[in-house]
């Protein structure tokens, strides 16, 4: 079995994943670095079973993939789910048509169709970049001169990050939010992560702790997985008086910071995964 493992830097989540190859009989890892990589389109023909894909830009990802999957190599994760995990408008529309919970979502495409949909919704709210992630370029908007102020920044700077205007109902989630961790059909852990501020991103300085999985965060987290294309995913879930509803898909997660915590092997977990789904069982 020949794993190619696609890759930016190599973090501690790739040396714990790469640790658990090592430990497989009959499994090699051949190391394809995505700055260093070339595609001739006329040759698409790659010596790899199965590619792991662990880069940090979701563009050399997502195109990287679509090319190996064109070639006939199976991916963890796939084009498919890469497409839609790395856009929140995508992940939110997935949601949307498989009956999943989400707090309230609007989309709009300019300064006055934006602020509108702030109003209707009521402060606050949370604008987002719809492709992004670590809790980067977020917005929390308070009030009708905070909402006019940002969005006349976001117009200006113009960029891709900026022209679409995904705006979220605010949740007040008490400080904390919860991770769970999809590998195939299982939910295998899951984490609470904690901050006094509003973004609760560990890459944002939020502390992990465990959480245990209940028979409704593994429902919720597997049908949230299986919504947006199934694999290894990490769902982020917000607990409302309403109920859990799910914030965000991941499609390359990090868990260095939840095998201690949770007292799961999740990179073990992966591995395992990756090498049914280079021999067709997944």
């Amino acid at each position: 079995m020949k794993v190619g493992f696609l890759h930016s830097l190599i973090r501690k989540d790739e040396k714990l994943l790469l640790a658990e190859f090592d430990k497989m009989s009959g499994v090699e890892v051949m190391m394809l670095d995505d700055r260093k990589l070339i595609f001739d389109l006329e040759k698409l023909h790659f010596d790899v079973d199965v590619i792991v894909e662990r880069c940090i830009n979701h563009s050399r990802a997502l195109h990287a993939l679509k090319l190996f999957q064109t070639a006939g190599v199976p991916c963890v994760n796939s084009y498919d789910v890469a497409l839609v995990c790395g856009d929140k408008l995508l992940t939110s529309d997935a949601l949307q048509k498989n009956g999943v919970p989400q707090p309230d979502v609007r989309v709009a495409f300019t300064e006055d169709s934006a602020l509108e949909a702030i109003e209707d919704m009521g402060y606050p709210v949370v604008m987002k970049p719809a492709v992004g992630s670590w809790g980067r370029l977020l917005s929390k908007i308070n009030d009708r001169d905070a909402a006019e102020s940002i969005l006349e920044h976001k117009t200006i700077l113009g960029s891709y990050h900026h022209s679409i205007f995904y705006i979220q109902k605010y949740v007040e989630k008490k400080g904390r939010d919860i991770r769970s961790f999809v590998v195939g059909d299982r939910c295998i852990a899951a984490i609470y992560r904690t901050s006094p501020h509003w973004i609760t991103n560990t890459a944002r300085g939020g502390v992990a702790t465990k959480c245990e999985v209940t028979g409704e965060i593994y429902e919720l987290s597997v049908h949230a997985a299986r919504a947006v294309g199934g694999g290894v995913v990490a769902i982020d879930i917000f607990e409302t008086a309403e109920g859990l509803q799910v914030n965000e898909v991941n499609y390359t997660m990090e868990y260095k910071n939840s095998i201690e915590t949770t007292g799961v092997n999740i990179p073990k977990h992966i591995a395992e995964y990756v090498v049914r789904a280079g021999r067709g069982k997944v």
